[in-house]
């Protein structure tokens, strides 16, 4: 009798795994276009042959279909999918989504539930996989993100479905947040207990957008974090684009525009900081009220980064100076060790380099051999897994955060495709009318 209901318990609990498992599995991803990129890889360096097979299929392993047809991907260890983590982590699939439905329709699942995430809460920053908040650090960078990835869908495969009466409305309330942050004293409601007092340090009103938290996830010392301020430019000008082109709302498509030149102004008089040997260069955070931090973050945005996510071009005076600047001893961010040099994070221990910053270095260098010299430094800090990791140590790279980070893996595939195999880069904007400040 015992035995009979010991069975009977087992037989009701494996129907109720099937039942509950069944819809996952039912939509396991199966991306033929990925993973045959992957297995056609060639190289006369095998060690990039396996990392970049490594880093191309990473994203496939941390992605899943959702119960109500949107996508999921978590971050890596780390059991919670960040809004800008998983934009990064999609962002190399564009690649071949204008010849794969399949990819396209992972792509559509992942914006629609980032499309849900913002409505639920546009100050979180990180949701698990039944839309519970697992950090509500505000991020700029968190709104900038989806806007996007959603703008270069669309660009890369002239699939406007995506821009449902659900997305109109996160655009909706990104706009809305954007708007109530530019005056945070006054206006805003928002506190975490890691920021001083709750609220932050003083501020000056700057036109710019006031933020709690940086890209690393660590609290802003000043909180106006140039890097996202320019990211938050860009997307603006992808939100009054879909507004225009795609909802034909000409109200709100101005109203991101007005937005976006404010912030713009804002940069260009609160951002740039005159540094004896180097020029103008931009500020990594300042308060409006004349202090600034000089350095760089490896999280992106960066400054380093401001290239690579469409805010300006390489070979800007203004960028060159600040990428001096940002690649020598005089920026308290960079390190060098016997393997590699490059910026860190304050996120991290001290002194150790970020494999996302020595691959925003080759994204945003002009020269072939600058490009080259960063993925040989890449290569070295494999430490046997053909992964890349959250941060290691530049002199024993078998030293290293996150097991599992998925974020940098898809960044370096990207790096492969576009700078050395020379595959057109997708962009995140078109920032080409802004003025930019004149010495």
């Amino acid at each position: 009798m015992v035995r009979r209901l010991r069975l009977r318990k087992l037989f009701v609990y494996l129907w109720v795994c099937a039942v509950i498992l069944a819809p996952l599995r039912s939509s396991a991803l199966d991306l033929q276009s990925i993973e045959q990129a992957a297995a056609d890889y060639r190289n006369p360096n095998e060690h990039l042959e396996e990392m970049f097979r490594a880093a191309l299929l990473d994203t496939i392993h941390l992605a899943q279909y959702a119960p109500d047809g949107t996508a999921y991907i978590k971050t890596g260890d780390i059991p919670a999918e960040w809004l800008r983590d998983a934009s990064a982590q999609a962002r190399p699939y564009l690649y071949f989504a204008k010849d794969d439905s399949d990819v396209r329709k992972l792509l559509r699942a992942i914006i629609a539930r980032m499309v849900r995430y913002l409505q639920i809460d546009p100050y979180a920053n990180a949701y698990t996989l039944d839309y519970r908040v697992w950090e509500e650090k505000f991020e700029l960078d968190s709104l900038a993100y989806p806007t996007t990835l959603a703008w270069s869908y669309w660009k890369a495969t002239g699939d406007a479905s995506i821009f449902s009466g659900d997305f109109s409305t996160m655009l909706d309330d990104v706009l809305i947040t954007m708007q109530r942050e530019q005056d945070h004293p006054r206006d805003s409601r928002y506190r975490h207990r890691e920021l001083l007092n709750g609220t932050g340090r003083p501020v000056g009103y700057t036109g710019m957008i006031w933020t709690g938290f940086r890209p690393s996830d660590d609290a802003c010392y000043y909180n106006y974090l140039i890097p996202s301020e320019m990211f938050a430019v860009v997307a603006l000008g992808d939100m009054a684009e879909i507004e225009r082109d795609v909802y034909h709302n000409i109200v709100k498509a101005r109203e991101a525009k007005a937005l976006r030149d404010e912030v713009q102004r804002g940069i260009q008089t609160y951002g740039l900081v005159l540094v004896p040997k180097y020029g103008y260069i931009y500020a990594y955070e300042v308060d409006g009220l004349g202090h600034a931090i000089l350095t760089d973050d490896a999280n992106i945005p960066s400054l380093l980064a401001a290239p690579y996510i469409g805010y300006t071009t390489p070979n800007d005076r203004y960028y060159q100076n600040t990428r001096r600047f940002l690649l020598s001893q005089d920026n308290p961010s960079f390190f060098q060790g016997h393997w590699a040099r490059g910026i860190g994070s304050y996120h991290t221990p001290d002194h150790w380099v970020w494999p996302l910053a020595l691959i925003v270095e080759g994204m945003t260098a002009t020269t072939g051999y600058e490009k080259q010299d960063v993925l040989s430094q890449l290569l070295a800090s494999d430490p046997g897994d053909h992964l890349l990791h959250e941060s290691f140590n530049p002199d024993d790279p078998r030293q290293y955060t996150r097991q599992s980070f998925g974020w940098p893996n898809a960044l370096f595939s990207e790096f492969v495709m576009t700078q050395i195999q020379g595959t057109a880069e997708i962009p995140m904007g078109d920032t080409g009318d802004l003025e930019f400040r004149s010495e």
